[in-house]
């Protein structure tokens, strides 16, 4: 134990003994490396002063060339400002001077004014006294010699007026004329459709006169059976080998031909087969009449219509006016809108669809009352056809206006269609009762002497009383006997009316 405490002591003097002695070893280098620090800790402190009074330096340098440069722009700003208010002040003398200028022009104005106001009231008073004068010689008063005067001056603008207008109504005719003659050339060009004039068949053929006794059956049954099924009359007359069918209703007359001929041909003549044909045959024609209507529409290419619209336009094929077939003529029609809406710049859809609906109602007038125009107007409005279609087919004969350009385009296609050379057939009761109702209409106006009707009702010349009707009157007249004709009648084309008056001066020579 002891040992091992002498041990530790040793140990710890040793250590004392190797410390004192590294102490004194390592003072002189420990020393030396403090000097080394302070002298490069001065160089340091040297060069960051010297940077520094540099650095200081030249920001002085540079505030002194900012405060010159700041200097030097106020003095320009203050010049520029003295210039400035040098030139206010030379305008305001300039002002002050026009000002003077101005203020004397007023009073010479002023004076000017006062001189023409005393003038003028000289020259009232002058005037008033040349009135009074030429009164006194002219033994009028002033209102008088007004009335004299207006009417002098009334009567020429009357007759100028009455110049003018002819001469804007004879250059707008002329050119509507060219226009329209162009039109309806390149119309009928582009369409070129045939004239078809076929009537309905009501003449069924037979092989022989025999047939005729099997038709009529025993005590009559057989054509009794056929009339009450058909609803038709049978007239078996004297015609060799044929029977002619009568009916009002071209569809049932159609279903009684068609029936009749099956008849013939089947040889079978009795009232169950008569019935069940008839059946047949209305089944049959009901499909051609729809058939007709689709092609109808596809010729014309109109699409969209409701499939009873079609069914009812089909109903045309059977029906003929004047002698044209009115399905056709619905066709043409709406080709023949369809060219001048096109030339026209007008909607070409709504001219054809208009065209080829304008005489649907002709498909039911008979069973109903009322014009075609208005009866088809009012069927295809529960279709939903479009208002101004609709409108077009209720007014293409003016029973209610007219409210588009394509509305006036189906009923000058209508005219055309039916105003070609031969496309219609008129009897001479019809041509003489309309010749004599233009002439009536044109008599019936004050001031009119005779009337006469030309070129089969084409033209109207209406010779006037020129004691009651000027050259004004004439020309208004004209064009209140034109309405007239279009309120009154119904006809294709259009009539020309021409009022001629004249005076006739009449001496003798003796």
């Amino acid at each position: 134990m002891e040992l091992i405490i002498g041990i530790i002591i040793g140990l710890a003097v040793g250590g004392a003994v190797a410390a004192a002695v590294a102490y004194y070893v390592q003072r002189p280098r420990t020393e030396q490396i403090y000097a080394d620090a302070r002298e490069e800790a001065a160089q340091i402190r040297s060069q960051a002063e010297a940077e520094a009074q540099a650095n200081l330096n030249s920001a002085r340098d540079e505030i002194k060339r900012t405060r010159a440069e700041s200097e030097k722009a106020v003095e320009r700003r203050y010049e520029d400002l003295a210039r400035a208010e040098e030139r206010l002040d030379r305008r305001q003398s300039t002002l002050d001077k026009q000002q003077n200028k101005i203020e004397r022009r007023e009073q010479r104005l002023n004076m000017r004014q006062s001189r023409l106001d005393q003038r003028q009231g000289e020259i009232v008073e002058l005037e008033q006294a040349r009135r009074e004068e030429l009164q006194k010689l002219a033994m009028l008063t002033e209102d008088e010699a007004r009335q004299l005067l207006l009417a002098a001056v009334e009567v020429e603008a009357r007759q100028d007026m009455a110049r003018i207008m002819r001469e804007i109504e004879d250059e707008a005719r002329e050119m509507g004329e060219d226009r329209a003659r162009e039109l309806i050339s390149l119309a009928i060009q582009r369409v070129a459709s045939e004239h078809v004039s076929d009537v309905t068949i009501s003449v069924v053929p037979l092989p022989s006169d025999d047939m005729k006794g099997r038709i009529i059956g025993r005590n009559g049954r057989n054509i009794k059976a056929f009339e009450l099924a058909a609803g038709v009359d049978v007239v078996v007359d004297d015609t060799p080998e044929a029977v002619t069918i009568s009916s009002f209703d071209p569809t049932r007359r159609e279903v009684a031909r068609r029936a009749m001929a099956k008849l013939v041909v089947d040889g079978r003549i009795h009232p169950a087969r008569i019935e069940k044909l008839v059946k047949e045959q209305v089944d049959e024609v009901e499909k051609v009449i729809k058939a007709a209507g689709e092609e109808a529409a596809y010729e014309a290419n109109v699409h969209g219509l409701h499939p009873e619209v079609l069914k009812m336009l089909g109903r045309l094929k059977f029906r003929t006016s004047y002698g044209q077939n009115q399905l056709h003529h619905a066709v043409e029609a709406a080709k023949i809108a369809a060219v001048l809406a096109a030339e026209m710049g007008a909607n070409v859809e709504s001219a054809k669809m208009g065209a080829l609906l304008h005489d649907i109602g002709k498909a039911m007038d008979h069973e109903h009352e009322g014009t075609h125009a208005l009866l088809g107007a009012e069927f295809i409005k529960r279709f939903n056809v479009p208002p101004h279609v609709v409108n077009a087919v209720a007014s293409h004969h003016h029973e209610v206006d007219q409210e588009t350009v394509e509305a006036i385009l189906v009923e000058a296609a209508d005219a055309i269609s039916g105003a070609r050379p031969g496309a219609r057939r008129e009897s001479l009761e019809n041509y003489i009762k309309r010749v004599r109702t233009l002439e009536d209409i044109a008599v019936s106006f004050d001031g009119v002497d005779t009337a006469y009707a030309l070129q089969a009702g084409r033209e109207i010349r209406i010779l006037v009383k020129p004691d009651s009707i000027d050259d004004l009157g004439a020309m208004r007249l004209s064009k209140d006997i034109s309405r007239a004709i279009e309120d009154s009648m119904q006809y294709p084309g259009q009539i020309q009316v021409t009022v001629i008056r004249e005076t006739r001066s009449i001496g003798f020579a003796k």
